[in-house]
């Protein structure tokens, strides 16, 4: 090896810099795929919560591979994704600078869960959001036909306002989580805002934007860690065992001249927290609310729900419609992430592989789990005593 100068990769990307927490809690999307007006319009992105994991057993069919017609073992996350609902729709002009907003409709009717979002103590709040709004839809809403009008005009970009329904989840929050959600396809902006008004004050369900096998991308905010070393935040390698003084630390972290320290040098400060995207988490599943027979496959007959023996750790049960992706996604349980369709064209096997899933994991997450079902556990158990002193 010839001097360490010319040999050691630099430790950490400088790519996600400033390493700090985001001012973006529920995440942001900050691309939307590009848009094809050959396609049907339909809605790019979803807003989910993070359950838990979970794991699952499938076949490969991917000729080529080493595994192919073999069985393989994959880590996967659930998200819950509770229908949402349109309350607005928004028409962007393009500018030299960017998108500039031209003109926002809402619809009549708004929950009181999108109301509590417009207001920091509902409690004390006249609660009087939207009243005057409302009363443009009187005497045949010409005010709002005629900005309707105007986005499909002049508009190049169309968007519809939704918000999730906390209220259907045991979040102990009641302000609903409010987003844009662009519109894609259609041949004109005429046919995208009659997309948009056709759904307002409606569900829309997770089914209706994403298919099983499609490849999306995932955008959350990271596990908060705190303030932490130069070792653990950028994995800069550990000094020796004898150095005076720690040795989780850099060595060297400048030159005397220039008599700064250079904003590349790996430093102690927060991690986590972070606002992330992160690309290509496939489908395996997606389940529908009530139905109990959701994990059920063909190899394995048991008929059972998504939620573990003992529910979800930090979480508890699922009993919304549910998307299962492949592999960890960002955050801690609860946290809402952002469901979006991928911004590319794919073509690799992997990516396009039909997903024959054989059996789904639903023993207890709090220890080692033992048993599918409550039934397999009172079945392998027998009668309890208690149950048989009554």
């Amino acid at each position: 090896m010839s001097h360490r100068k010319f040999e050691a990769p630099r430790s950490g990307s400088l790519g996600f810099l400033p390493k700090k927490r985001t001012k973006r809690h529920a995440g942001r999307i900050r691309s939307f795929p590009k848009d094809d007006g050959k396609a049907e319009p339909h809605l790019t992105a979803f807003r989910g919560y993070k359950a838990g994991m979970t794991h699952v057993v499938r076949g490969v069919d991917r000729a080529g591979a080493l595994m192919h017609k073999r069985e393989v073992v994959d880590a996967v996350s659930v998200v819950e994704t509770p229908p949402m609902v349109v309350v607005g729709v928004v028409g962007y002009v393009e500018t030299p600078n960017g998108l500039r907003t031209l003109t926002t409709v809402f619809a009549e009717h708004l929950s009181e869960e999108f109301k509590r979002r417009c207001y920091k103590n509902w409690y004390k709040a006249k609660k009087k959001a939207y009243t005057k709004y409302a009363a443009k839809y009187k005497d045949g809403a010409k005010d709002i036909e005629h900005e309707l009008e105007r986005i499909a005009k002049f508009s190049s970009v169309v968007r519809v306002i939704a918000h999730t329904q906390v209220k259907k989840l045991n979040l102990r929050i009641k302000k609903a989580h409010i987003m844009e959600i662009q519109v894609n396809g259609g041949a004109d902006a005429k046919a995208k805002v009659d997309f948009a008004k056709s759904l307002f004050e409606k569900e829309i369900h997770i089914d209706s934007v994403f298919a099983k096998d499609e490849q999306i991308d995932v955008i959350g905010v990271t596990k908060g860690k705190g303030y932490e070393g130069v070792t653990t935040r950028w994995g800069v390698t550990r000094l020796p065992r004898k150095t005076h003084r720690g040795l989780r630390k850099v060595a060297c972290i400048g030159s005397w001249h220039p008599a700064r320290v250079s904003t590349t040098v790996a430093r102690a400060g927060q991690n986590g927290y972070f606002h992330r995207t992160e690309m290509n988490k496939k489908i395996y599943r997606i389940g529908k609310a009530g139905d109990k027979a959701s994990c059920q496959t063909k190899a394995d007959l048991t008929e059972k729900g998504i939620t573990p023996m003992g529910g979800f750790v930090r979480y508890g049960e699922v009993n919304e419609d549910w998307v299962m992706l492949k592999g960890a996604i960002v955050g801690v349980k609860k946290r809402p992430v952002v469901l979006r369709k991928s911004l590319m064209k794919h073509t690799a096997r992997r990516h396009l592989e039909d997903i024959d899933l054989k059996f789904i994991d639903t023993s207890s997450k709090q220890g080692h789990g033992r048993f599918q079902t409550a039934e397999e556990k009172a079945k392998f158990l027998g009668p309890l005593a208690s149950k048989q002193n009554q």
